[in-house]
């Protein structure tokens, strides 16, 4: 019984500091680049796309469609970035706990 209640305590503890990583991962921001970096598209942790950065060069009219995809590469890199760095946070908040296998927290 005391072990039950220890584990319970520790995920109410496991619980608050989710809700502080949440938060966090809100203000967080990660930067993907494509093309050779001619392209940066900054998101939060979250996923919300907060900034694009496209090097002149790019502003050709010919080069739309080359744009386009180089925007969406940017943003592929910068979500996985993301997702990383969510698994990592994660993983530092639970270390100590046993959770059953498969179980998400996010």
């Amino acid at each position: 019984m005391r072990d039950l209640m220890g584990m319970m305590g520790q995920i109410k503890e496991l619980q608050a500091k989710m809700q502080q990583l949440q938060a966090e991962l809100e203000t967080t921001e990660v930067s993907g680049t494509a093309g050779g970096g001619v392209v940066t598209v900054t998101i939060t942790a979250k996923g919300e796309m907060k900034k694009v950065a496209v090097d002149a060069s790019l502003m050709k009219p010919e080069e739309k469609e080359i744009l386009e995809d180089l925007i969406v590469a940017a943003h592929s890199d910068a979500r996985a970035k993301a997702e990383r760095l969510v698994q990592e946070k994660a993983s530092a908040l639970t270390g100590g706990l046993p959770l059953p296998p498969g179980l998400k927290l996010f």
